[in-house]
């Protein structure tokens, strides 16, 4: 879905690795909840907009041009308002009004009330592709009543185009940086909640700009839904990028190898991080984490190796499996030194998609509290 920000294409013909950015610092890592609610906000006008007509409607008694002997009234064209979300301002929404300026709709009243529940649906819509029932609830929440199945039918449509019209826009050609994570997504079917995996692409243009460039739902993470997902990316045009940030799943590696084996990858510090400390007792954890963390922060390239490698010595013998871990993928930790280190907290980690774990699981517990 298209989002109503310009941005300033850029291109670059500097080495990464021995020049500054030209933007300012990077911003911090934003939640990708909040990314996607961004995305989803032109449907909150979509729906209230339908919503409202079909509310005249019921008012009135009869439809657009219908000869009917309940009419009540009649039409008498819109004016505009702005509505305030949690995303951002709504500028200029059609309101429908009727001649003698009784009919008062109820939609912004019930969407100020149930806006995280709303949200919700309109960015499980967003991740997993609309459907009549999903629609159909979230109309319903705005108008009190059941909507007619008219209703439902020109939604869903609409709001298929617009999201299929996001899916497909065209890409700028040059990004600095390109995260890809899978997240777990809950996406709710009445009462029933199905878990589902969010393949994500996020990228960080020369601007310093994050913008999600690509989803793509499935039943599991693997070679074939990432390759889909990366093949996208070249067609709409992101054909160079500057440094790759991943974790370490076999799939993912399998498919970034086979369509962007040239470009610079750098394993997330955070995923490795996680699988060395499961292979140590608990009670040393801490110790060791302070060493990985240490090894990380050196100030050069040659110092972290030294450093990787007295680590690999120190534990090789009490706790392989950790150094197994630690050694597999080795030659990506380090990529980022070859990046100026003003970059290098951002990118060491997939963290821009992985923090969000938890914030989809507490928004969306929170979303049930204030729904029901």
């Amino acid at each position: 879905m298209p989002v109503s920000r310009k941005k300033k294409r850029t291109t670059s013909t500097s080495n990464p690795s021995t020049s500054e950015p030209s933007s300012p610092l990077l911003p911090p890592a934003q939640e990708f909840h909040q990314h996607l609610r961004t995305l989803a906000q032109s449907a909150v006008r979509i729906v209230i907009e339908t919503v409202m007509r079909e509310e005249l409607d019921q008012f009135i008694g009869a439809a657009w041009g219908e000869c009917s002997p309940k009419r009540k009234g009649y039409r008498n064209g819109h004016y505009t308002r702005d509505l305030v979300t949690s995303t951002g301002r709504l500028e200029d929404i059609n309101v429908p009004r009727d001649r003698e300026g009784q009919f008062h709709t109820q939609a912004f009243d019930r969407y100020s009330r149930y806006e995280p529940h709303i949200a919700e649906g309109l960015t499980q819509m967003f991740v997993a592709g609309t459907s009549t029932h999903k629609v159909g609830e979230v109309a319903q929440t705005l108008m009190g009543v059941a909507p007619s199945a008219s209703t439902i039918s020109r939604l869903n449509q609409t709001l298929t185009q617009q999201f299929e019209a996001w899916r497909a826009r065209p890409l700028q050609e040059h990004w600095r940086v390109l995260y890809l994570d899978g997240i777990h997504f809950s996406i709710r079917h009445g009462e029933k909640a199905d878990a589902t995996i969010i393949l994500t692409a996020l990228g960080l243009d020369l601007a310093g700009n994050k913008e999600v460039l690509a989803l793509r739902a499935c039943a599991e993470e693997d070679k074939e839904g990432w390759a889909c997902l990366l093949q996208e990316l070249r067609t709409r045009g992101a054909t160079q990028i500057d440094l790759i940030v991943t974790d370490g799943h076999d799939g993912l590696l399998a498919a970034v190898s086979e369509l962007f084996s040239a470009m610079p990858r750098q394993r997330c510090l955070v995923h490795k991080q996680r699988n060395i400390l499961n292979a140590i007792p608990r009670r040393e954890r801490g110790d060791v984490q302070v060493e990985l963390v240490g090894t990380w922060e050196q100030p050069t390239k040659q110092e972290a190796l030294i450093q990787l490698a007295a680590l690999k010595a120190k534990y090789a013998q009490r706790y392989p499996e950790a150094v197994r871990s630690l050694a597999e993928d080795e030659e990506h930790l380090l990529t980022f030194y070859a990046f100026p280190q003003t970059m290098h907290r951002h990118i060491q980690t997939t963290n821009a998609i992985e923090s969000l774990g938890s914030q989809c699981a507490a928004t969306h517990r929170s979303n049930r509290r204030v729904h029901h």
